[in-house]
């Protein structure tokens, strides 16, 4: 194991895999990542599949095949998804037996579309959950109001979420509360609380991109003082108000039940803005049981040139500090959360759309 990944994993942190193709499946080097201890769980969303089909022609032949057997374009999406989710999930399987269920989960995102439904995201969330039948499957759900919503109802029912599209604090209380709600309604009625999982998934680059940009739209001053200070500050914040959320006589009950604590998960870690290090945001985000889910590119920059710091070993006072000074300038990072999971949302609905887009236009070479 490397010396950096060896720091992360001593802290207690674990490093997923924020990348899914078929060529990454089929060349067996998603395996090796996973036998040298590098990565211990795997997350895809709508972006990420579109870019893999798009870019690959990894998936032709099996498009090819489905299309003879008269699949359409929404079945075909859904089988794809469907062999590249399992065989990672199963690549990853002794990982999640040897942790007692800790690590080795793989996550797969209901639609985009149904962000603002709670109805259609519990059934699609069921069916996925029975399409795949994993127990190391994580199933997206993404933090809106409605999303919200669905994730008490299927955490009750017995399903795995990670919550994604988180940028706020009040966000992130919603997904906790959400997913201690669902727990306790599944043990009063009965039922066993120790094969549910759950992460949150808080995204971080974007932070700073979209306070940078307001930063400067109020001077080139405050940018450079505050400028990449923002994500970090939000992100210590969170962990700060985990340490308080699953701690109490309400969570005291759960873990009896055999409950496991929502882990948090830093997602969006790769740099945007050049004039910042290409690790920054897996560097500064070191805690104890949080997951960092890494591209490609920024796990390789990592593993060659990281420079690790705990959160720990930073004063937490200097988190509120940044948050302040930004409130001060007019700048809520309430309101930026709120604006980015919007962005955030209609991002992967454009991603959704070009997928279904790309595999139509396969479809259409093989008439």
């Amino acid at each position: 194991m490397h010396q950096n990944i060896r720091v992360l994993t001593g802290q207690g942190q674990s490093i997923w895999y924020d990348n899914i193709d078929r060529s990454l499946l089929d060349s067996g080097e998603l395996e090796r990542l996973i036998r040298e201890g590098i990565v211990t769980g795997l997350t895809s969303n709508p972006t990420i599949f579109e870019k893999a089909v798009s870019g690959s022609s990894a998936y032709d032949s099996l498009i090819d095949r489905l299309a003879k057997e008269g699949a359409g374009v929404p079945e075909i999406y859904l089988e794809l998804v469907t062999r590249d989710i399992r065989d990672a999930a199963d690549l990853l399987m002794p990982v999640y037996e040897s942790t007692g269920g800790w690590d080795g989960y793989v996550s797969v995102e209901v639609s985009p579309e149904l962000a603002g439904d709670t109805d259609g995201t519990v059934k699609e969330a069921l069916a996925l959950s029975q399409r795949l039948a994993r127990p190391n499957l994580l199933i997206k759900v993404p933090g809106t109001r409605d999303g919200v919503a669905a994730i008490e109802q299927l955490t009750a029912r017995g399903i795995s979420v990670n919550v994604t599209l988180l940028f706020s604090v009040s966000q992130y209380r919603a997904a906790v509360e959400a997913y201690l709600a669902g727990l306790e309604k599944r043990l009063d009625a009965g039922g066993s609380l120790r094969d549910v999982a759950s992460v949150a998934s808080f995204f971080v680059s974007r932070v700073d991109t979209l306070v940078d940009k307001l930063l400067r739209s109020r001077s080139p001053s405050l940018e450079a003082t505050l400028g990449g200070k923002a994500a970090v500050a939000n992100a210590k914040v969170v962990c700060v108000e985990s340490e308080k959320l699953f701690a109490g006589p309400r969570w005291d009950r759960l873990v009896r039940g055999g409950a496991r604590a929502q882990r948090l998960l830093w997602a969006s870690t790769s740099t945007k803005d050049p004039r910042y290090p290409d690790t920054l945001y897996v560097d500064r985000l070191i805690a104890p049981d949080t997951i960092n889910t890494v591209p490609p590119k920024t796990l390789a920059a990592f593993i060659d040139h990281g420079t690790p710091v705990a959160l720990a070993d930073e004063d937490p006072s200097l988190a509120a500090d940044v948050v302040q000074r930004l409130k001060e300038q007019g700048i809520d990072l309430e309101q930026v959360g709120e604006q980015l999971q919007r962005e955030g949302v209609a991002a992967f609905r454009k991603s959704m759309e070009s997928l279904l887009h790309e595999i139509g236009r396969r479809l259409e070479e093989l008439v």
